[in-house]
């Protein structure tokens, strides 16, 4: 762990948050419920973070690029799985969440192995912005007067799934047109 950078190290703060997450979210309690957001929540901000960090002190590594989004989706999903289990999430809504990530992740590491990178689009930089919210909502659960935090929480994930879909098609697209437009 030494000899990683600043905003790697962050990047993996992110992998290891997730057993305790995953451990407040067994529990049945507000008050766990509110410690299994709080932590999501500052391991979601470990993702502005690091990107930032790396950017901004040109400190850019191979390592980072690939743990990167490994650790974006072990975050996500790593809440999204219980979240379905619990009933907060359709499986069906669910599953096209998770073969989605696949999907995209199969696509740019097919392009990756042709030494062409399809960089993060801002559709799927809105799309973990909108999990990422869904998911502080459906982990809490709140009522408060008229607001629910599912409802809240349905509303995110459904316009995750719009941006998640929206910005695959960009990456099927880019890919396609990459392999099928060749002369």
């Amino acid at each position: 762990m030494k000899n990683l950078n600043l905003p790697t190290k962050f990047t993996l703060s992110r992998i290891l948050a997730v057993p305790l997450i995953l451990i407040l979210l067994t529990k049945e309690s507000s008050f766990a419920n509110i410690l299994a957001a709080l932590v999501f929540g500052a391991a979601a901000f470990t993702d502005y973070l690091d990107g930032y960090l790396a950017r901004t002190t040109d400190t850019i590594t191979p390592l980072g690029k690939l743990l990167d989004p490994i650790a974006d989706k072990v975050l996500i999903l790593s809440v999204l799985i219980p979240m379905i289990a619990i009933g907060h999430i359709p499986a069906w809504l669910g599953t096209l969440i998770i073969s989605r990530e696949f999907a995209v992740t199969g696509v740019r590491m097919m392009a990756a192995t042709e030494n062409h990178i399809i960089p993060a689009n801002w559709k799927g930089k809105w799309k973990t912005g909108f999990e990422i919210a869904a998911m502080e909502f459906l982990i809490l659960q709140w009522d408060i007067g008229i607001i629910h935090f599912q409802t809240i929480g349905t509303i995110l994930i459904y316009i995750a799934v719009v941006f998640s879909l929206w910005g695959a098609y960009d990456y099927l697209e880019e890919y396609w047109n990459r392999q099928y437009s060749k002369p």
